[in-house]
């Protein structure tokens, strides 16, 4: 089966944008040759999280209300990388902001598509070791966070438990899992 991209825009509109993401609707012929529509929300930022990792295991997860979800979420500490903005120096400043920490050392682990049926978002997972402590510079919409420092494995416990449900977070998570030997 062929891999190239058999469907074809007929008409594409933006019908919505905003300093994060623009709403696209898309006429479409679909690989199977019926006319259909599709709808692709497009993001102004990739999305950057980071893992980060003390000398003795320990890991800090970021927890906050998502408006979006109506409810509490605990995850990596993340943020969003402008494209004129490499994602290891967000991941740096999303580290600091967010945590008050410091890496020393910044690895990437993996990058993903957490959505890619409806969006073009894009994701990369960091490791930060080496860390010192710095001062938390908190956003006005992210006033509500709440930091747990924890042991890595009772991180991957959570979001193996269903504690943690963030797709970039369980990704990233399960990824170091898999990868000790980089901590």
């Amino acid at each position: 089966m062929s891999r190239n991209n058999r469907w074809k825009t007929l008409d594409s509109q933006s019908v919505y944008s905003n300093a994060w993401i623009e709403v696209e609707h898309h006429q479409v012929l679909t690989p199977g040759g019926s006319e259909g529509i599709y709808g692709k929300v497009c993001f102004k930022n990739q999305a950057v999280g980071v893992i980060p990792v003390d000398k003795a295991g320990n890991t800090w997860l970021v927890g906050q209300f998502r408006y979006t979800l109506g409810e509490w979420s605990w995850e990596i500490p993340m943020g969003g990388a402008p494209h004129s903005e490499s994602s290891s120096n967000c991941a740096r400043r999303e580290l600091e902001e967010e945590t008050g920490l410091i890496a020393g050392k910044i690895t990437e682990l993996l990058r993903l598509h957490p959505s890619n049926s409806i969006t073009d978002e894009r994701g990369v997972v960091y490791l930060a070791t080496e860390l010192s402590e710095g001062v938390q510079q908190l956003e006005a919409t992210e006033k509500d966070i709440q930091l747990k420092k924890l042991p890595f494995d009772e991180a991957l416990e959570m979001a193996q438990q269903g504690g943690i449900t963030d797709a970039i977070s369980v990704a990233g998570l399960f990824f170091l899992a898999m990868n000790r030997h980089l901590i």
